[in-house]
């Protein structure tokens, strides 16, 4: 099962039935909403590779059950309903009701392959964890490393990992306190800025409210009981408003749907600080308006909606001329309504509106086909930055680094040439550099912002034109990586001994951190021959190729530590490697 937390019972080769597992449905009544479904989104799909997954997932969960009691496939099933819900396409939902088995039965993923094709083969392995025993505490950031390069490749593996998430935290309730509020904070941390990312509000929306439900319970309930109370009477609070903004669009001869459409309650919670008493309508909800005619005609809008309702000055956003990363084009603006209240307003042409809705799943429901959607979209900056950085950072950097490139505060800079680079609040010139390339990072010297010479170390700041000046010969310093603040810039500065030295050289320069952490030396255990034994007690001919595998992950440090023999202590040595006389 793609979340361990739903598990009944550990990993194991092969499922017994549980006693007492309730009986599901026959196979055909419990998969044809599914098949109904699929078929209404995408007539003249072919179901039969449905019906099939459908009959070896349940055959081979058969006797699982989840913490709720329910059969075990009533998950996978799930999941591929959520697709289905999304319009994604056959194989999608196929890989989606296989996606535990190869993790949870004795079914392989060669057997898969045989069975579905290598299509759904490379989905499935894409969202299948890696095994616990082996990787150790390693697991968690490898498995991300391991979807996030899946999805370089097919962003379908993203998708269906988050409708694994959302199924999950639907049925959140049968966990205990402690797992619901783990669970929930990986959502808030992970999961939903993997949504955000991608486009697909509509799952992040969920997630959100649900995790929030789950993490901070009383705070959802005083949010959702707030939000109620300040939209018992939308008509009378926006009414007014309406009626202005409709009439200035006939007026302008703009046709469009104008609707008020309310916040989720986490998004509510966060932009009040937790402060939710006494909230008013304008505070959690706002005025959407899908216009019918081309972009162009959102700036017509946008002119009409001010021309009704007075705008508060610095506050158009314009995300259709610079879309954002994930694709989404609007105009959004803040305007006070005749009730003197501020209300946010958002203005969308109709052919925009689905990707603000569904971001990358509508590219890969409406292209001509699906490789053209998933691997057309691989431009999506934030993925080629995780790609970027992601090869030299170790497990735990990688996973701090995931964390905080997919979190909130991003602020966007240009470069001379136009280019618009994206970055976490707080990032500096540095930080810029990387983002242009790595060489250009490798080889900076300083920058100009705004015309002006600033230090690498200096903060960028929103709208900033950043140009960066580098030098052939200039190279990394270990003090940038005080001011470097992407994961991008920090794994390059800090892997630069490698780059420049080997990973040869990176392994031994971390077990030389270890010695010291234990005020040993260890050129002086080098000298007395411990290394070369330790090697060849692994099967290496000397210590390089070791300390290549300490580097590359194959070898633990804490497993070669246990090589080395604990050092001869004299009284007064101080517990170091320097010999038993000072």
């Amino acid at each position: 099962m793609t979340t361990l937390e739903t598990a009944v019972s550990p990993r194991r080769p092969a499922r017994a039935p549980a006693r007492g597992a309730p009986p599901g449905p026959p196979p055909d009544e419990a998969v044809a909403p599914l098949l109904a479904l699929h078929a209404a989104q995408r007539p003249g799909s072919d179901l039969t590779p449905l019906r099939r997954a459908y009959e070896v997932a349940e055959r081979m969960h058969h006797g699982q059950t989840r913490k709720s009691g329910e059969p075990f496939v009533t998950h996978p099933l799930a999941v591929a309903t959520i697709l289905a819900e999304l319009g994604l396409d056959t194989t999608t939902l196929v890989a989606a009701l296989l996606h535990d088995t190869v993790e949870d039965t004795a079914y392989t993923l060669t057997e898969l392959r045989a069975d579905f094709g290598a299509e759904v083969g490379v989905l499935v392995d894409g969202v299948t964890k890696l095994d616990g025993h082996r990787w150790g505490e390693r697991a968690e950031a490898e498995t991300y490393r391991k979807i996030v390069l899946a999805a370089a490749a097919d962003l379908r593996v993203l998708v269906i990992k988050l409708a694994d998430r959302l199924h999950n935290l639907r049925t959140l309730g049968a966990q205990p306190p402690h797992k619901r509020a783990r669970i929930a904070r990986a959502t808030h941390e992970l999961y939903v800025p993997f949504a955000e990312r991608l486009g697909i509000h509509v799952l992040k929306r969920e997630m959100d409210d649900l995790a929030f439900a789950a993490g901070d319970p009383a705070g959802y309930a005083a949010a959702e009981r707030a939000v109620r109370v300040a939209l018992r009477d939308p008509a009378a609070a926006f009414g007014p408003a309406l009626a202005r903004v409709r009439a200035s669009l006939d007026a302008h001869g703009v046709p469009g749907d104008l609707s008020v459409r309310r916040s989720h309650l986490y998004a509510v919670h966060r932009a009040t600080g937790g402060d939710v008493a006494g909230l008013r309508a304008c505070q959690v909800a706002r005025l959407q308006l899908i216009v019918d005619g081309p972009d162009r005609d959102c700036y017509i809008a946008l002119g009409a909606v001010h021309a009704a309702l007075h705008p508060i000055p610095g506050q158009v956003r314009d995300f259709i001329a610079m879309p954002k990363d994930n694709l989404y084009r609007s105009l959004h603006s803040r305007v006070i309504t005749p009730d003197g209240d501020p209300v946010e307003v958002i203005i969308r042409s109709a052919a925009a509106h689905p990707v603000a809705e569904y971001g990358i799943v509508a590219h890969i429901r409406d292209a001509g086909t699906v490789a053209d959607a998933v691997t057309g979209r691989r431009d999506l900056e934030w993925l080629g930055r995780l790609l970027a950085w992601q090869r030299g950072a170790s497990s735990a950097e990688f996973l701090e680094g995931l964390r905080a490139g997919l979190s909130d505060g991003s602020i966007a800079v240009c470069a001379p040439s136009g280019q618009l680079i994206t970055l976490p609040a707080g990032a500096t010139a540095l930080d810029v550099a990387y983002a242009l390339g790595p060489a250009t990072g490798d080889h900076c010297i300083g920058a100009l912002v705004n015309g002006r010479h600033a230090a690498l170390s200096a903060e960028v700041r929103s709208g900033s034109v950043v140009q960066v000046l580098t030098d052939p010969a200039a190279a990394p310093s270990p003090g940038w990586l005080d001011s470097a603040v992407t994961p991008a810039a920090r794994t390059r500065v800090r892997t630069w001994p490698e780059r420049r030295h080997g990973p040869e050289y990176a392994g031994r320069a971390a077990l030389a951190r270890a010695f010291a952490a234990r005020r040993r030396d260890l050129p002086a255990a080098e000298a007395r021959g411990d290394a070369l034994a330790a090697a060849r007690a692994l099967g290496h001919g000397d210590p390089g190729p070791m300390y290549r595998a300490l580097h590359e992950g194959t070898l633990r440090l804490a497993d070669l530590l246990d090589r080395f023999p604990a050092p001869v202590r004299a009284p007064d040595s101080g517990g170091d490697d320097r010999g038993t006389s000072r």
